[in-house]
């Protein structure tokens, strides 16, 4: 009989199973022993990803609204044209070093799950503690209930329809139950109307950027309407006038750059489904957000050649509607809020089709109850179980969510465990340099700059402390809640994980005289997933 002893050393990976086709007497009896290597044992078929798809990922998942309204929320805070560009520049690095963290870890560790993978391959003990806490935030955030909204009240907008907080909701609900049954139904589909919009989205601000440029060069026919303020942001005395050195101010301002920026690991969540991962993710990331940088920094560039500066700060519209509402007159406003649906439904498509898959993986990692169903890609070849958990409890959180202060808090609530997480893989990354963390024999085909893993985790550790200060008068987040609510919030959702993890894999086993051990199995789709066996304590185990 194989050893079914405890796994054997420190340093071997939890994950990491060999692999064989069982029969349902014979599952009760495989027991993972041989070597281990976390490059996943997925059928060629099921890796659909190419290229294209793995940037389209990337691409949708950053641009949704941000690129439209925040550029007047950091001139707001920087209080200069010059300083809203250096942040965002500054926002650029720290989103290349956070590609280049993410890269390293998908070329070494090519499977889904990206932060539940790599976590759980640098801090294996106590064994499954890290699974167990992700996959509570992992259930319970609600990640498309926010985009959902947003996407409700510009097609509404859109559609010249009455704009009420119930219609919105039942807007963005539909819209959600769209994107399931596109991305759980009709996988192909979903994927080339995910990548359409994707090209949409580039091309429809490029042309943004191209029309603020020809208005920057005085062309004829691209010029600011009369009636308007016309800009002058441009010379040297007026691109740094008004700039905000203080340092509650910076913080603001780079806050909310860090976050537009990001969304640069999701292709890793499905690294599975992708064909050639190691290189691709190595061209599609990087690909990406070069994109992304572009982008935001030309339509900045055209934002300030068309909208002025006292405009941008006081229109009370968002820049992109002060942009087209001066180049091309107020009637275009209609146009721009289908724009801004369309960019927000590639959003939820790209969330939507990775989180669904990260629910799958933690189905097949067994950690959660019914896991055969969550890791099943039955009945139309993809993570429906996945799929529909996270538009159910989005679709909750977007339901019962009431307006104001609740509705913020969720968003916040979402944001923060994104920081928590990368604080914790790139702190994960330093330690496998370290000559502690040698027996690991960390190798990937991808190496991140030293300097720059260093620089995205002290970039995290602002993002987690920020939150924690008290804003100054006038600036909370909310009106009636304490501004660190969705931080207590979303520390104790992870300390709800630790316990779930205490008394399903501490307390019951030690309780009822068993230990788990981890066995692979092959489902009838050829994926590989892990079931827990009891072995009773005392037990000699040959």
């Amino acid at each position: 009989m194989s050893n079914l002893g405890p796994a054997s050393s420190e340093t071997e990976p939890l994950l990491q199973h060999s692999i064989t086709k069982a029969t349902p007497e014979e599952r009760r009896d495989v027991e993972n022993v041989n070597s281990r290597s976390f490059t996943d044992d997925v059928p060629d078929n099921r890796r659909q990803l190419g290229l294209l798809s793995a940037t389209s990922l990337i691409f949708n998942r950053v641009i949704g609204t941000g690129v439209f309204a925040a550029p007047s929320i950091i001139l707001n805070s920087s209080g200069s044209v010059g300083m809203t560009f250096a942040m965002w520049i500054l926002g650029a690095l720290v989103s290349a070093a956070g590609t280049a963290v993410y890269v390293e870890f998908g070329t070494g560790l090519p499977r889904s799950g990206a932060e539940k993978t790599y976590m759980e391959y640098v801090f294996r003990r106590p064994a499954f503690l890290t699974t167990c806490v992700y996959a509570v935030y992992g259930l319970f955030i609600g990640w498309i209930s926010a985009a959902s909204v947003a996407f409700g009240e510009y097609a509404l907008h859109a559609l010249d329809y009455e704009r009420t907080p119930t219609n919105g909701r039942i807007a963005a609900i539909l819209c959600s139950t769209f994107c399931v049954v596109v991305h759980g139904v009709f996988l192909n589909f979903g994927l080339r109307l995910q990548n359409a919009l994707g090209a949409f989205k580039l091309v429809v601000l490029v042309l943004v950027a191209g029309s603020g440029f020809l208005c920057l060069l005085g062309v004829p026919g691209f010029t600011v309407g009369e009636e308007y303020d016309q800009p002058n942001n441009y010379t040297w005395k007026t691109f740094w006038k008004g700039s905000n050195f203080g340092a509650n101010a910076f913080v603001t301002g780079m806050y909310n750059v860090i976050w537009s920026y990001i969304g640069y690991s999701n292709a890793n969540y499905a690294l599975s489904e992708v064909r050639d991962p190691v290189r691709t993710i190595k061209l599609a990331a990087p690909l990406a957000m070069s994109f992304v940088a572009f982008v935001y920094v030309s339509v900045n560039v055209a934002y300030f050649a068309v909208v002025s500066k006292a405009d941008m700060l006081n229109g009370g519209s968002i820049p992109a509607a002060l942009f087209f509402r001066n180049l091309y007159g107020p009637a275009t406003e209609r146009a721009l809020s289908v724009v801004i649906s369309l960019s927000m439904l590639g959003n939820i498509l790209s969330v939507l089709f990775t989180q669904g898959r990260v629910v799958q993986e933690l189905g097949r990692e067994g950690v959660l109850p019914y896991s055969s169903f969550f890791a099943s890609n039955k009945p139309f070849n993809a993570p429906l179980p996945g799929l529909f958990t996270q538009y159910l409890i989005s679709s909750l959180i977007t339901a019962l969510a009431p307006p104001g202060d609740a509705y913020l808090f969720i968003v916040n609530y979402c944001s923060y465990p994104l920081a928590l997480f990368n604080l914790v893989i790139s702190g994960g990354l330093l330690l496998l340099y370290t000559d502690a963390f040698k027996s690991y024999s960390w190798d990937p085909p991808f190496r991140a700059y030293k300097f720059a893993v260093v620089f995205f985790f002290l970039s995290n550790i602002f993002l987690i402390v920020v939150p924690m200060m008290p804003p100054s008068a006038g600036h909370g987040p909310y009106k009636h809640i304490p501004y660190y609510s969705h931080v207590v919030v979303a520390l104790f959702v992870g300390f709800l994980g630790v316990v779930y993890w205490f008394i399903f894999f501490r307390w019951i086993p030690e309780r009822n005289g068993y230990t788990l051990k981890q066995v692979t199995v092959i489902q009838d789709d050829g994926v590989p997933r892990n079931v827990f066996r009891r072995i009773p304590t005392g037990v000699e185990r040959d």
